[in-house]
């Protein structure tokens, strides 16, 4: 599974480090075809300061740190008071530490770093939204031209007409901060959407026995995902979902790997943000209601090869420099 013959594809990572978050950085870090330009952090499912540690230990797994930079964001939804996910991922991380002395992060903001990053090569690099989409809105405001520089959008969040996992209605990302996603998804990017229902709960859920085959690769990546997926999986199975859900990383792999994707559609997404009953809800309308598309919306992947890409790439024997507590 390639991007093209020698072809990287250039891209920056917003994320909200935990679980499958993590899994998503190890993609754009050990894929071939990822260029990964910068990884930039913003309030979501756990304490921000947690993230920030959440992300250096990733790195630290695949031996890569000072290979990313990593940018801060915003430390809370425009408008709203923060909600964590810290009922379903624990600490985000299993419970694993490294010693992060002397780790400092770029002093220049994530949304800053974004449009420069962009605006550098116009229409060349696109990016990875796995969390709240605060920063992506700061960044569209602060720059007119940040949308069109963008070269594409992938955002993972909301449901297509289908539950929520938050609410009855609303997925955790967009139920975080409503306010951002939909000034987003107006601001006329080049959107691609990777939906929690029901994409990710048919498509993208690794169940036990796949766990199993996970951690007999050995290697200590393959533990670490097997380690910072404990909890959720944990959460999944007590909700009804038959294993860990991975959509975060299934986004970035998406983005890499457009083969993937065996089914997507056009639609006009516009998102709740006026009612605290239905906060959040994405609203995808499929063409028959006389509103204009603003986004391709994913709507079936290939899920066996999304897993084997994931194995292949978590088999590479990596030495972490920090040694991790307790020891993977």
């Amino acid at each position: 599974m390639s991007a093209g013959a020698g072809a990287r594809v250039p891209f920056i990572l917003d994320t909200d480090t935990a679980q499958d978050d993590c899994v998503a950085i190890l993609v754009g870090l050990l894929d071939p075809a990822a260029d990964l330009r910068a990884i930039t952090m913003v309030a979501g499912n756990v304490g921000f300061d947690r993230q920030v540690r959440n992300a250096w230990m990733t790195l630290d797994v695949a031996d890569a740190i000072g290979t990313v930079p990593i940018h801060l964001g915003a430390r809370r939804p425009l408008v709203r008071d923060w909600v964590s996910a810290e009922n379903v991922h624990g600490d985000g991380a299993g419970g694993l530490e490294i010693d992060d002395s002397g780790l400092e992060p770029e002093t220049e903001h994530a949304v800053d770093a974004m449009i420069r990053i962009c605006a550098e090569q116009p229409g060349e690099v696109s990016i990875v939204a796995i969390g709240p989409l605060t920063n992506i809105a700061l960044a569209a405001v602060k720059d007119p031209d940040f949308a069109r520089n963008v070269k594409r959008l992938v955002i993972m969040g909301g449901s297509n007409n289908d539950r929520g996992n938050i609410t009855a209605a609303a997925e955790f990302n967009f139920y975080v901060d409503p306010d951002a996603a939909k000034t987003v998804f107006r601001a006329g990017f080049d959107i691609q959407v990777v939906p929690w229902a029901p994409l990710t709960l048919r498509d993208a859920v690794l169940d036990r026995e796949g766990i199993a085959r996970l951690e007999a690769v050995g290697t200590p990546l393959a533990r670490f995902v097997v380690r910072v997926c404990e909890a959720t999986l944990a959460f999944d199975e007590s909700v009804g979902i038959p294993g860990s859900t991975h959509p975060d990383s299934l986004s970035a792999a998406i983005l890499l790997h457009p083969e993937l994707v065996l089914e997507e559609s056009r639609y006009a997404v516009d998102i709740e943000a006026g009612s605290e009953l239905t906060r959040g809800y994405s609203a995808m309308s499929w063409g028959v209601h006389g509103l204009e598309a603003n986004a391709s919306v994913v709507e079936r992947v290939d899920g066996a090869a999304f897993f084997r890409l994931l194995g292949e790439l978590l088999a590479r024997e990596t030495v972490p420099p920090r040694p991790f507590r307790p020891e993977l």
